[in-house]
């Protein structure tokens, strides 16, 4: 069998990778928008003090960036740790009962539906060119070398969430007295549309599905801010 111990060269991402760092850019820029617009819309129900609204909008969009990053850093590290220990203990496995791992290879293309004598042939050759790389692959759908990269999600994440709520809070701030409402609901409700469509489409989900719900959201969101503020 070939070595077990060797060490990857550096690679570009894979698909998996960057569909996570994507993944939480889209879910970072949803959270900024809908947590900015709940204070902006609770605020400047409370108060029509421009520079009051801004603050708090201000504040809550770096709290909520800063924080989102460091829950997909938190989230994606435990991932990476995860990925590692499987990695590892998959090497072991190799050094203790090489018989045992080329099974579980046998087996995979076996259920696969080739015959048994050409999947114990395919996982042999496998094995010998690259066993550890082989058996996470068919065990675990890992790729040796290719972790999650927390930082790239943490990032991700960090720089969404301050975008998306810069929408509601240049418009709630900045735009006329007259414009000021209904110009930051469109605000809001074109955010929240243009995440819910680039989520479905890095998702593969469905569209319309997800451009709704999120505009639902948003809405309920809106509703739901402008009567705490009233009651403040």
């Amino acid at each position: 069998m070939g070595t077990v111990t060797t060490k990857p060269k550096k690679q570009k991402q894979t698909m998996a990778e960057r569909a996570n760092t994507l993944r939480a850019g889209v879910l970072g820029a949803n959270d900024g928008i809908l947590t900015v617009v709940g204070v902006l819309f609770s605020v400047a129900a409370a108060t029509t003090d421009h520079f009051t609204i801004f603050i708090a909008g201000l504040a809550d969009l770096l709290a909520c960036a800063f924080s989102m990053a460091s829950g997909e850093y938190a989230s994606v590290s435990s991932q990476k740790d995860t990925e590692a220990a499987v990695v590892a203990g998959e090497a072991r496995l190799l050094k203790d009962d090489p018989a045992a791992e080329l099974h579980a290879v046998t087996n995979y293309y076996v259920r696969r539906g080739v015959t048994e004598a050409t999947a114990e042939q395919i996982a042999t050759e496998l094995m010998h060119k690259d066993a550890l790389g082989t058996v996470i692959r068919v065990k675990y759908q890992l790729q040796l070398g290719h972790f999650m990269n927390p930082w790239d999600a943490a990032f991700s994440s960090l720089v969404s969430a301050a975008s998306g709520g810069i929408f509601p809070l240049v418009a709630m701030t900045f735009l006329p007295v007259a414009w000021q409402w209904p110009g930051t609901i469109l605000a809001v409700l074109f955010s929240v549309t243009l995440t819910g469509y680039l989520s479905a489409k890095f998702g593969d989900g469905l569209v319309k599905t997800a451009m709704t719900r999120n505009i639902i959201i948003g809405i309920i969101t809106m509703i739901i801010h402008y009567g705490i503020g009233q009651l403040m």
